[in-house]
């Protein structure tokens, strides 16, 4: 984006020099308002001095955002920032009003009978620009910081990646059940390695298909989009029903590099949130935390959706061409709640909160994910070990894990954690509990 700008600059620059000294549009303008060879040098050399503090302080507020998002929620929103679409247009005009106002001096001679005026209106115009830009850039970092927004903006992020993810692969995928008996043998297969180490990024998933229909083969990933590889690691799984493959042809669809990315990953958006929780424990920030739960728990909605969909996808004659390695929605749960569970160590207000968030994602949800919504408040509930709650907290708790129960039709073990919970309560006797719960 700066570099747009940059070359904005110079054709903006080049088209003042066509206006004062080719067209001359002084003679058609009134005088008030040109400027003589020598003062427009003086004028230039204060604006190029402003735009350029300008610019100084910018890049100063952007390393201060920069060192908080890191030290304060998570390193991995540093691309989040910079890459966002506010700062980048704010670095280009920042660039490109320094690059014009400096090439006009190019122009600028020290006769005293130039006379110009496209030169110091354009170039004042810019440095106004830049000046209100410096003003916006403040509000905008400022309301980026904001913690809501922050999450909001990681949660919208990783939802355009799982939306672009979808509409690559619903052309390929059909309503037809795969029966696991009609699957080739395991032992026939065929298998592809990496020849480097690193994470799988990318998958042009229609370039395979195109490739794997051309060849008559099957595929099988045996590493999911975004996990880890050594050199040698199994990538692939083929088997020929004709001549033999050039599996080079096959690499050249699949990207891995040095670290992970949100173009196809999933679970990397999770993984980012639960950082950002994790970071604000430590810091002792109940209202991160608690912000930063929501917007996991929608973006598991989401996930859970696109879960149900096959892992089987066909080419346009609908044969079977690729078998994706998809994990259940139980795993994106784990990755998504798990290591906040874990560094929450028994905090019962967080732990309210994300039996809250189960709850609510049990009321939303199709049936066939409830069960593993249950087992996670259940092995939830039964971390609380040798760890003693609060009358209102556990009341609390068992709210939550009430409400659960009765959406996913778990009541019976309700009752023996209920049990469970009652032990650990301070100073309560079971008959005190309201029969509500």
């Amino acid at each position: 984006m700066p570099l747009w700008y940059i070359i904005g600059a110079i054709g903006l620059s080049i088209f003042t020099y066509y206006l004062d000294y080719v067209v001359d549009v002084s003679l058609y303008l009134p005088a008030a308002i040109g400027f003589s060879g020598q003062t427009l040098q003086v004028l230039l050399s204060a604006l190029v001095g402003g735009v350029l503090t300008l610019s100084a302080f910018t890049i100063n507020s952007l390393l201060v955002a920069l060192t908080t998002f890191s030290g304060q929620f998570s390193s991995k929103m540093l691309v989040n920032f910079v890459s966002d679409r506010a700062t980048q247009h704010v670095l280009g005009i920042f660039n490109g009003s320094f690059i014009y106002v400096l090439l006009n001096f190019l122009y600028v001679t020290h006769e005293e009978e130039e006379y110009v005026v496209a030169t110091p209106v354009l170039s004042i115009l810019t440095a106004i620009m830049a000046a209100v830009t410096f003003i916006y850039f403040i509000n905008h970092t400022t309301t980026w910081m904001q913690v809501h927004n922050i999450s909001f903006n990681m949660n919208a992020k990783s939802k355009s990646v799982q939306a672009s993810l979808e509409k690559e692969l619903k052309p390929h995928h059909l309503d037809k059940e795969v029966a696991i008996e009609s699957l080739p043998d395991e032992s026939e297969g065929k298998v592809i390695k990496t020849d480097r180490s690193g994470y799988l990024q990318v998958a042009d998933f229609a370039k395979l298909i195109k490739q794997a229909s051309r060849d008559d083969v099957l595929l099988r990933f045996d590493v999911r989009i975004g996990e880890f590889v050594i050199e040698g690691t199994p990538l692939l799984t083929y088997w020929e029903h004709g001549q033999p493959i050039n599996p080079d042809r096959y690499f050249k669809s699949l990207e891995i590099g040095s670290k992970q990315t949100e173009i196809q990953d999933l679970e990397y958006g999770l993984i980012k949130l639960a950082e950002v929780a994790i970071k604000a424990l430590g810091h002792n920030d109940p209202l991160t935390v608690t912000n930063t739960i929501h917007q996991i728990a929608d973006l598991l909605k989401s996930i859970g959706q696109s879960t149900n969909f096959s892992p089987y996808l066909f080419d346009q004659q609908q044969e079977l061409r690729i078998i994706l390695d998809q994990k259940p929605f139980r795993y994106y749960l784990h990755k998504g709640f798990a290591s906040i569970r874990e560094y929450a160590d028994q905090n019962s207000t967080v732990m309210t909160e994300l039996l809250t968030m189960v709850s609510l994602l049990s009321k939303t949800m199709d049936q066939e994910v409830h069960n593993d919504l249950w087992e996670f408040a259940r092995q939830t509930i039964l971390g609380f070990d040798n760890y003693s709650l609060y009358e209102n907290d556990c009341l609390y708790i068992l709210e939550q894990l009430s409400e659960l129960a009765k959406n996913t039709g778990h009541q019976e073990d309700y009752l023996f954690l209920l049990e469970y919970m009652l032990q650990r309560v301070s100073s309560k006797s079971a008959s005190e509990v309201p029969s509500s719960l």
